[in-house]
């Protein structure tokens, strides 16, 4: 292939109105990376659209997580076992070319779900024949960074999932106890919640959520976790956002 037919199948492999990789259509936007929303203050935190799409997009991180975690090291694992022969080559070039389709992904979660809109890495420079696309994808830094973000992310995906939820729930059924207080002296034998109970030399002890006092103590617990949930959330997705800016954008 000539050098200038070469130029030109470099040149065609971008879009020529924005300059951004065909092969990363849906990030056909100008400039760097940039927030598309602002975050609210943290008084509205906790009742904004916005902070439920960052709890979205930690719950279902997770299950992308993992089969980009699991795509990845079977990949890699099966490439650098059949190295030494002629399948490995191409098994790793695929590997690349999996994990930009999971940076895809998870730059179009990170642009719906964390207002923030990461544009696509530029495609491997081509070549020509079929050795000289598996040694373009092989040479494919942006491939290969992703590959790194699938690994690398998993664990923190565990971490933010498990956060999220625990901070959620235990803050919005403390906040709310008030509210269901009362099911438990018409539907049990309990005057209120059953916060512990233990046995000792003196007899059994049991303690109960069910004065006044109480109530509001439980209450004041939960509301303020559900104003600490948002800023933790926050600083989890954080990292997230820093992850797909640095590992799988331009």
């Amino acid at each position: 292939m000539s050098t200038h037919t070469m130029q030109r199948s470099e040149y065609e492999a971008y879009d020529g109105q924005t300059g951004y990789a065909k092969d990363d259509a849906g990030d056909h936007r100008p400039g760097a990376a940039h927030r598309t929303e602002e975050p609210p203050y943290a008084w509205r935190a906790p009742f904004s659209s916005y902070f439920y799409r960052e709890v979205g997009y930690t719950l279902t991180g997770l299950p992308v997580a993992i089969l980009g975690f699991v795509t990845a090291v079977a990949l890699f694992a099966l490439g650098v076992g059949t190295f030494v022969t002629v399948l490995g080559l191409p098994i790793l070039a695929g590997l690349t070319t999996a994990a930009r389709g999971f940076g895809r992904l998870e730059r179009a979660r990170v642009r719906g779900l964390l207002a923030l809109d990461v544009p696509g890495p530029a495609p491997a420079r081509p070549r020509p024949g079929f050795w000289g696309a598996v040694t373009a994808r092989l040479a494919d830094a942006a491939g290969w960074k992703a590959v790194l973000y699938q690994v690398v992310m998993f664990p923190w995906a565990i971490l933010s999932m498990t956060l999220s939820l625990v901070f959620l729930c235990v803050g919005w059924t403390l906040a709310l106890y008030p509210a269901y207080h009362w099911v438990f002296a018409r539907w049990t034998d309990w005057p209120g919640y059953r916060l512990f109970d233990f046995t000792n030399g003196s007899g059994r002890h049991v303690y109960y959520i069910e004065s006044p006092l109480q109530i509001a103590g439980v209450c004041l617990v939960g509301l303020l976790f559900v104003f600490v949930t948002p800023q933790l959330v926050r600083g989890l997705t954080n990292v997230s956002r820093l992850a797909a800016r640095g590992l799988l954008g331009r």
